[in-house]
């Protein structure tokens, strides 16, 4: 098959490891910047260029999106979509499990595990927004924030009151979320393909600090699941509507709860971290699932 792969870095261990995988398994993978494709939409033949060419048809494209630049990465995606290329995540799944508020509200109503968690942007009632998902100590949450940026352990009530008021003042929606402390500062990500988890690691913050993003100091070491967690992170994955992902899920006394679903997962800290070869695995979906046209939305929403 031919393969491209949507990433603005060539170099970036992920997008390295799917090349690598690709070319093992006999395919014919390339990378391609998605913010310098340009989209030629006309009713009978959409195509996408790229540095003055045409692109040619690939049987398969692999979306690695930064949170950044979403909305035209997307657009990328839908229009290989119309062309009926098989993406790997498409492009309205992406979209979806983008944005958290929207993202948290699909998995409540699939009744999927999820800390308690508050929507605003103007309360009137600060008090009340905070008492409302147990008190504090509780996790303000930028809602555009990624990789763990724009996301505050506020330890008191005053605090989160003070925290809250200063984003207010910013003029940001914020999520409030309560705080899993019996979860010690430490998540599971679960990597799941084709609606199986395929490896599980577990992550831990670094000393002094509550977020545990491995580019944040933490780190990750090989983890086994229960049976619930397994299943939780599967239904996460489904109701995105995502084949490859990374569900992270905190351990809390009322069972895993869901805190992200992430639709360009990194592959380096969990190949690593399980000494398995994720990247091939992946390869290994679109060799049984990429057909022409094999899209549920076809381009829609």
């Amino acid at each position: 098959m031919r393969v491209a792969i949507l990433s603005r870095n060539p170099k970036l261990y992920s997008t390295r490891r799917l090349v690598e995988a690709g070319e093992e398994r006999g395919h014919q993978v390339d990378v391609i910047d998605t913010m310098h494709c340009y989209m030629d939409i006309t009713s009978n033949s959409p195509s996408v260029r790229y540095h003055g060419k045409k692109l040619p048809h690939y049987d398969a494209v692999i979306p690695r999106i930064g949170a950044s630049v979403t909305f035209y990465g997307t657009s990328v995606v839908r229009q290989f979509e119309m062309m009926g290329t098989y993406s790997i995540n498409e492009s309205v799944a992406i979209s979806r499990s983008r944005d958290k508020l929207r993202s948290l509200q699909l998995l409540s109503r699939k009744g999927i595990g999820m800390p308690r968690t508050g929507f605003a942007h103007s309360p009137d009632k600060i008090d009340d927004l905070i008492k409302n998902v147990g008190g504090a100590p509780v996790v303000i949450k930028l809602l555009e924030g990624t990789q763990g940026i724009g996301v505050v352990l506020a330890d008191t009530h005053k605090a989160a009151e003070s925290i809250i008021e200063a984003f207010m003042g910013l003029n940001a929606s914020i999520l409030v979320q309560e705080y899993i402390k019996e979860a010690g500062g430490t998540d599971i990500r679960c990597f799941v393909v084709g609606g199986k988890v395929i490896a599980a690691m577990k992550r831990q913050a670094a000393p002094g600090e509550f977020r545990s993003n491995l580019h944040r100091g933490g780190s990750a070491s090989l983890t086994r699941l229960s049976p619930q967690e397994r299943k939780t992170a599967v239904d996460a994955a489904k109701t995105m509507g995502l084949n490859c992902c990374g569900v992270d899920i905190l351990r809390s006394n009322h069972g895993p709860v869901v805190m992200e679903v992430n639709s360009s997962p990194g592959l380096e800290g969990i190949e690593t971290a399980t000494g398995k070869n994720v990247a091939s695995m992946v390869f290994e979906f679109i060799e049984k699932s990429a057909r022409p046209n094999n899209t549920k939305t076809r381009g829609k929403g």
